[in-house]
């Protein structure tokens, strides 16, 4: 019984991922290159703003007052 468990341990470990804190990419942490790449997908998927009105004469001589 103890050959099987053995034989499944390293399976197992094998099938963990990185943890947070561990070294990722560019020197950051593996937490922190997520929550960029999180950041960056939400900042890319940003519309454009509306135009701005545009600025009329009348209004602009009313700000000068």
């Amino acid at each position: 019984m103890k050959r099987p468990a053995l034989l499944l341990f390293p399976l197992i470990l094998a099938a963990c991922g990185p943890q947070e804190n561990d070294p990722g990419p560019g020197g950051v942490t593996v937490g922190e290159a997520r929550a960029l790449d999180e950041a960056a997908e939400m900042l890319d998927s940003r519309t454009e703003p509306p135009p701005l009105p545009e600025e009329t004469p009348e209004a602009g001589a009313e700000q000068a007052r």
